[in-house]
């Protein structure tokens, strides 16, 4: 590809120190540490099942509350997938996977349309995978969709053991993620939209 679609965002805030490099045309590699294990776990997972070369190193305060560092990071993510697409020339713009992991199966399907809407149907708001409450992932997909602007429809359809849950719904969104991503080579050089620009 002539143009690397590759972005590197920083964001500080009083709460939280963000560092990202995204390349959507990579192989799946990663180097994450957000201080949160389980976290770092499932951007891996992104990073592994989407084939992007994900990056990210974050401080937060995590003596609070995970809350902060959880919805930065996707906030950031949104701002460089944001930033690596483009003017969304020759963009797929759509995504969906549906993912089985074991007794669990979910739904995501995403449109790049720079119009943020989160649909979250997770009936395991308050679940815990060790100290960590599987509502955030809610937050952290909440940041990426604001960030990015994207409407994002997640659906579990059903699932018991809360790990497996959040994997099978980050697995699904990655796989998404890939997909709306890609460049269409029968439209390289248009626009996905019949009105001439995506808002």
């Amino acid at each position: 590809m002539a143009n690397p679609r590759t972005s590197s965002i920083k964001r500080d805030t009083k709460e939280t120190k963000i560092s990202l490099k995204l390349a959507l045309d990579g192989s799946g590699q990663s180097a994450v540490d957000t201080g949160i294990p389980f976290l770092d776990h499932m951007l891996d997972l992104v990073a592994r099942h989407g084939l992007f070369d994900l990056e990210v190193t974050a401080k937060g305060d995590l003596a609070v509350d995970y809350h902060h560092t959880v919805e930065d990071v996707g906030i950031v993510l949104g701002q460089a997938v944001k930033e690596a697409i483009g003017d969304k020339r020759g963009l797929r713009r759509y995504g969906f996977f549906i993912a089985p992991m074991d007794e669990c199966l979910s739904r995501v399907a995403m449109d790049l349309s720079n119009r943020p809407v989160l649909v979250y149907k997770v009936p395991a708001d308050n679940l815990m995978i060790r100290d960590f409450n599987l509502g955030l992932v809610k937050e952290f997909f909440q940041g990426f969709t604001n960030a990015v602007g994207a409407n994002l429809h997640i659906e579990l359809e059903y699932g018991e053991e809360p790990h497996h849950i959040a994997e099978c719904i980050f697995k699904a969104f990655a796989k998404a993620l890939d997909v709306a991503t890609q460049i269409d080579p029968r439209a390289t050089n248009a626009l996905p939209s019949t009105k001439g620009l995506l808002t």
